[in-house]
């Protein structure tokens, strides 16, 4: 939204600011729309564009005020905004149920409007509700509205995920193959490819399913930044280097409830571990945080080098607005021991966590490498956070820098990191999980078997899995596939590894 109104000189702001706004520069960008704004409080755009850059900056209370604002100035698309609202709320500030009260607004608007009735489908996903989820996609198949295609075609890949094709000849498996072959969207084109996978996976066609993820993949890397492996070797030695000690003595910053990280290979059983825990009541799920990664592209860039600055009181300012992040996200965990943070990648980060919170423990989930190999490529992983995820050999030679970060880590902390195997896990889950809970300091409860009926939000691609009893489906899954995965094995064998 960029109509021109105002003096001549609120008018340079503004030009100023979107420039600001196209560059990424968002603090700046946010203090020039608040100069225009502090001039010419009723200019609907303006607001919009503030709450699109305070969100940009991770300003969520801020973005969704600025975005009321616009909506209160009359702001054209208004159904755009409460959609930003709902994105806002549910994505980052775990307000799942305003984030409904947000979409449905914008469809009381235009009740066709795709954008909401996609995310509409999703949130009844990560809650668990099949049938509500399927109805929104149904809409979006039997609209009519517009003429771009991609929103009936991520619905078709999400409708055909949640009721898959019955046999070879079902017509919607044709349906969602020629929809792949000829949708133009590269992150489309992979929902698509990603979806058939699954659907030939399912119907046990092991060849073309690996197959459609060959071509999902090749459609996921399109225009998206291509894994360096020199920089992430470079990486991790930097890592391992900054946190070459034990954290410094000093006094534990208090906390209640306590984080209990949960870290390791995405697809590694990280979402079925948290979901287990949370049956326990001392145990609140805080589901994939985004506070340590923000915290270093922000705070501490560059990580890790900038480390060499810190100070323990740094650290410790650091670590009380961790913890008031999670009372502000999780009020209503304030009877629990813990609250988890199982972000998956923030094996990066254990030096760091073990900075903020000397006592903290971390849970470190460990699945057989092909197994977890496999499933990333199975996967529709975001390109921009796991740019390796795309390609069989980029996938293993990540695995080898994560196992190298490990062992980094198991030296300096070898009483804090508590390996919990996912294959162990569906095989004999009560003996798993009371060592695990051992770990934490808790008593076994049987509850932590039953976490399939929680009913709570998951923010994962396993929010499906996590929602049955425990199946054993896919612990040794690769064996199906061991003739596709060669260069996979080749990086973990040339890294003196045995695959098998």
């Amino acid at each position: 939204m960029n109509q021109c109104s105002g003096s001549a000189q609120t008018l340079a702001w503004r030009n100023e600011a979107d420039a600001f706004l196209d560059r990424g520069r968002f603090k700046d960008a946010i203090r020039s729309y608040r100069r225009v704004l502090s001039i010419e409080p009723e200019l609907a755009d303006v607001w919009y564009n503030l709450g699109y850059a305070l969100k940009s900056d991770g300003q969520f209370e801020a973005a969704l005020e600025a975005y009321q604002r616009a909506l209160d100035a009359s702001v054209s698309d208004p159904q755009e905004v409460h959609l930003n609202r709902a994105v806002i709320c549910s994505t980052h500030l775990n307000r799942h149920a305003a984030a409904e009260v947000e979409l449905r607004a914008a469809l009381d608007l235009q009740p066709d409007y795709q954008p909401a009735l996609l995310n509409l489908g999703n949130l009844h996903e990560e809650r668990g509700q099949r049938t509500a989820a399927a109805d929104c996609y149904r809409k979006i198949l039997d609209s009519n509205h517009g003429h771009d295609t991609r929103h009936r075609d991520e619905a078709l890949a999400r409708l055909c995920r949640l009721q898959p094709p019955a046999s070879l000849d079902d017509p919607l498996l044709g349906q969602l193959s020629h929809a792949a072959r000829h949708c133009d969207d590269p992150p489309t084109r992979a929902n698509l490819w990603f979806a058939l996978g699954h659907a030939c996976e399912r119907l046990q066609c092991t060849d073309q399913a690996f197959d459609a993820f060959t071509q999902a993949n090749a459609s996921s890397r399109r225009g998206a930044p291509a894994y360096d492996r020199k920089m992430q070797e470079r990486l991790v030695k930097a890592i391992m280097e900054s946190f070459a000690h034990r954290v410094p003595d000093r006094d534990p910053q208090p906390a209640s409830p306590e984080p209990l990280f949960i870290c390791g290979m995405f697809r590694s059983g990280s979402t079925l571990l948290e979901q287990a825990l949370a049956g326990h009541p001392a145990i609140h799920a805080g589901g994939e945080l985004e506070w340590m990664p923000r915290l270093v592209r922000n705070e501490l860039a560059p990580f890790p080098y900038a480390m060499t600055d810190t100070t323990p009181r740094r650290m410790a300012g650091l670590a009380r607005a961790y913890l008031n992040h999670l009372q502000k996200l999780f009020p209503d965990a304030s009877g629990a021991r813990f609250i988890t943070d199982k972000r998956p990648d923030n094996f990066l980060l254990i030096g760091l966590i073990k900075w903020l919170f000397p006592r903290a423990r971390i849970m470190h989930t460990v699945r057989h490498p092909l197994d977890t190999g496999l499933s990333i490529f199975m996967q529709h992983l975001e390109p921009r956070v796991t740019p390796y995820a795309t390609a069989l050999d980029d996938i293993g030679h990540y695995y080898v820098q994560y196992r190298r970060l490990m062992a980094h880590w198991k030296k300096l902390y070898p009483d804090d990191i508590h390996d919990v195997d996912y294959d162990a896990l569906v095989r004999a889950p009560q003996e798993v999980l009371e060592a695990a809970l051992g770990f934490a300091g808790l008593d076994w409860n049987r509850a932590c078997l039953d976490f399939h009926r929680l009913g709570n939000t998951i923010k994962t691609a396993s929010y499906w899995q996590v929602r049955q009893p425990l199946y054993r489906d896919a612990s040794g899954r690769w064996k199906r596939y061991a003739g596709h995965l060669g260069p996979l094995k080749l990086e973990l064998e040339r890294a003196g590894m045995d695959p098998q």
